[in-house]
């Protein structure tokens, strides 16, 4: 007997706010609506998602006429205690579609427990 249950639930690896952050990041003029439709949610609570960020000093907020110009504050870290040695920056990086960043640094990984010769080398 084949079982064929769906999964228990639909989850994702970024969460709301991280979506949100990285869309307002990418057009600090975005409206609300705009930001609601490519990301997924009601337009309530893309406005919690960013009252909650402006709140914590992830994004700060400029009345420009009707529209709002939102800045990022890409120095942040992350909140969880497991990245908090890591600024929102890379993440920011990480997701950025624009081509400005320029080709991106090989990224160098700790060397692994017990020294930093990778067990390959020793084997032909």
């Amino acid at each position: 007997m084949v079982d064929r249950r769906e999964p228990r639930t639909s989850w994702t690896f970024l969460t709301q706010h991280a979506r949100v952050l990285l869309t307002v990041s990418r057009d600090p003029e975005v409206r609300l609506r705009d930001l609601a439709a490519t990301c997924g949610l009601t337009e309530r609570a893309v406005q919690s998602v960013v009252s909650d960020l402006e709140t914590a000093g992830y994004l700060t907020r400029v009345r420009h006429g009707r529209r709002n110009h939102y800045d990022v504050v890409r120095h942040m870290s992350f909140r969880h205690p497991a990245e908090a040695r890591h600024e929102i920056a890379g993440l920011l990086e990480l997701f950025d579609d624009s081509g400005r960043g320029g080709p991106r640094a090989p990224v160098r990984l700790p060397p692994p427990p017990g020294g930093d010769r990778d067990e390959r080398d020793e084997h032909p």
